[in-house]
């Protein structure tokens, strides 16, 4: 039910309306700072992406439907699945969960007005949007990566792979990391700092405490993987000799550069999937969540225990036993805060009154690829098998159920639970459950086999396999459940579509959720609140006399903030009131420094120095505007 507002409330509406108001049409899209708006762009941007990723996926499984498959050429197939691993990582699990999920929701849920840094985060978005296009002209062009994603020396060396296949690798991954970097301080900030008075740590939702934990863990991850990618441009472009064996160089440094990101990275991409796992359970069955004190622990123990098993990917490259007994331990360790979270979602099901509507189908879904998931992922610590089954479709199987499987179906479910917050908007519930048994068949069928074809010797990242191995009639059937996988995936797209324009109205909180963004309006305003939301427990919307308390508060003009674009500052542990801070409005400096950025990296691509550096003065420019221009009193 929509809340009533009396003439003397509506007065501070009107005037937080005029204050927050957004610009119209393209300009007010290319100028925005405003999180909600950044959120969505950064959603169909990934789901861009998406499409791109999905496309090559299913080239690679109808090139390997049958023997000697003729859909692509050796080459072609080297860069369409080395971009499909690329694409999926970087240009849409992290962007759509941090940059979507987390930009227009995490403010919300702490009942703050906007991300602690608006400017940043619009840069942060027009960062990410380059990078990808400057990774994907590589592809038009015919020169995209085609070492995989995991872009291993000496293949990635200038002596084997002398075209500019990999420089967009390389200098494509700097430029994208810094867009994760920036997110990632931003939402740390905002996290402890914006959250409104009332709210503190104890009392913050479990999805932030997931997306803390990932911003911590960017932040730490990705230097690693951009020294990397800069040693590996030196080598190329400059004649340097980090990886080169030949020249006092060890390839072995890239491998362990790039897994001590690249392990943590697999956590990086699913602590998200677990934050929205537990903010649909509760509302779906009716309950708080079991054990919400370890929920969170667990969901910043992953993040930590992460950092400690990345040569787990190394077991066959000839360390000393002691070190990787070491390392397959830690993997078996971070075993106990998933199996926590496991526990604690499954109890809250099955002592609550659980409602199986489409976004919970989807967690269903989620908590049992993460079951297989990582099941796999517990044969694979243990070293002797690691070193049969490892470089085979066994891993690929392991990998896929817990990236697709357990971090993209809560995407999914997330897609359809805020929906109606984000749109005004109810989805079709029918075509919802339909898209989901679609969904999950295909995922379950296109991955389960290859764990047999691993074991049966099938190799991966080869394009191609001789008749008579028996490796046949398990890669047709995971051909065509992709296709029904990708069928159900359009059908999902379908019908939040035709629902945005055809569909009921939402009303603001249409599954009795249990966390801030539920009170506001459905779409939510450009100023989010239009008092400071009181906040005495970790489920504000199941704080009536809260909720109540707010709209006296309207009434009275209590923690409006109307007279300026301001958001107030709260302390870090327990959120008192600390200050009153003044927020930047619409700002043209974000996207004019994302593409002086795009102009650097596009001359380090080219080897021009000289021009780069032109570059980085038009940025310095930039930046003194950036911060002439400040925040509106």
């Amino acid at each position: 039910m929509a809340t009533v507002i009396n003439p003397r409330g509506q007065q501070y509406v009107d005037l937080l309306d005029r204050v927050w108001g957004e610009r119209r049409g393209l300009v007010g899209w290319l100028t925005t700072t405003d999180h909600k708006r950044i959120g969505i762009m950064y959603f169909f941007t990934a789901l861009a992406f998406f499409g791109a990723g999905g496309v090559e996926a299913l080239l690679i499984r109808t090139q390997l439907f049958g023997p000697h498959g003729h859909v692509l050429s050796p080459a072609a197939y080297d860069q369409v699945f080395t971009m499909h691993g690329i694409t999926m990582i970087f240009l849409f699990v992290i962007p759509m969960t941090t940059g979507a999920f987390g930009n227009y929701l995490l403010p919300l849920m702490i009942g703050a007005r906007d991300m602690a840094f608006p400017r940043m985060n619009a840069l942060s978005y027009w960062i990410y949007l380059a990078s990808g296009i400057f990774i994907y002209i590589a592809l038009a062009q015919g020169h995209a990566p085609n070492a995989g994603w995991f872009d291993y020396v000496p293949l990635a060396s200038k002596t084997y792979n002398p075209s500019i296949n990999i420089d967009f690798y390389g200098w494509g991954l700097i430029f994208n990391g810094i867009s994760s970097t920036a997110a990632s301080i931003n939402f740390i900030v905002t996290i402890f700092k914006l959250r409104a008075p009332g709210m503190s740590l104890n009392r913050m939702p479990l999805f932030c405490y997931a997306f803390l934990a990932v911003s911590f863990a960017l932040l730490f991850a990705l230097p690693s993987l951009s020294v990397a990618c800069l040693f590996l441009e030196l080598d190329r472009q400059l004649g340097f000799h980090f990886y080169d064996a030949s020249h006092g160089g060890n390839p072995l440094l890239w491998q362990n550069l790039f897994w001590i990101f690249g392990h943590p990275e697999v956590y990086i991409i699913i602590l998200p999937a677990f934050g929205i796992a537990t903010s649909i359970i509760p509302a779906f069955s009716h309950r708080k969540m079991v054990f919400f004190p370890l929920v969170a622990l667990a969901e910043i123990l992953v993040a930590f225990l992460g950092f400690g098993v990345w040569v787990h990917h190394m077991f066959t490259v000839g360390y000393a036993t002691v070190t990787t007994i070491y390392f397959a331990a830690a993997s078996l360790i971070i075993v106990i805060p998933s199996a926590i979270q496991l526990f604690a979602w499954i109890t809250t099901i099955m002592t609550g009154t659980p409602q199986f509507k489409t976004p919970m189908l989807f967690i269903i879904g989620f908590i049992v690829f993460f079951i297989i998931g990582g099941l796999s992922g517990v044969t694979l610590a243990a070293i002797p098998f690691d070193q049969q089954v490892h470089d085979s479709y066994y891993v690929i199987a392991h990998f896929h159920f817990v990236i697709f499987g357990a971090a993209v179906f809560p995407i999914l479910g997330g897609m359809y639970f805020w929906f109606p917050k984000v749109t005004g908007k109810l989805y079709h519930e029918g075509v919802g459950k339909l898209s989901f048994w679609a969904t999950f068949v295909g995922t379950l069928v296109t991955f389960f086999p290859m764990h047999i074809l691993g074991l049966m010797g099938m190799v991966r990242r080869n394009y191609t396999y001789p008749p008579g191995l028996g490796f046949s009639t398990l890669n047709a059937l995971e051909t065509v459940a992709a296709y029904v996988l990708a069928a159900g995936l359009l059908m999902i797209v379908l019908n939040l579509a035709i629902s945005y324009f055809k569909g009921p109205a939402a009303g603001n909180d249409p599954f009795e959720g249990d966390t801030l963004e539920w009170s506001t309006g459905s779409p939510p305003p450009p100023y989010n609140y239009a008092v400071i939301p009181t906040v005495t427990s970790p489920y504000p919307m199941w704080d009536k006399q809260d909720r109540e308390l707010d709209n006296k508060r309207l009434e009275r003009g209590e923690g409006v903030l109307a007279l300026g674009h301001r958001t107030p500052g709260t302390t870090v542990q327990d959120a008192r009131l600390d200050e009153i801070l003044n927020m930047p409005p619409h700002s043209i400096w974000p996207p004019v420094t994302a593409l002086g950025l795009a102009g650097i990296f596009a001359m380090l691509l080219l080897g021009h120095l000289f021009i780069a550096a032109g570059f980085a003065a038009v940025i310095a420019l930039t930046l003194i505007g950036w911060h002439h221009h400040g925040v509106q009193p």
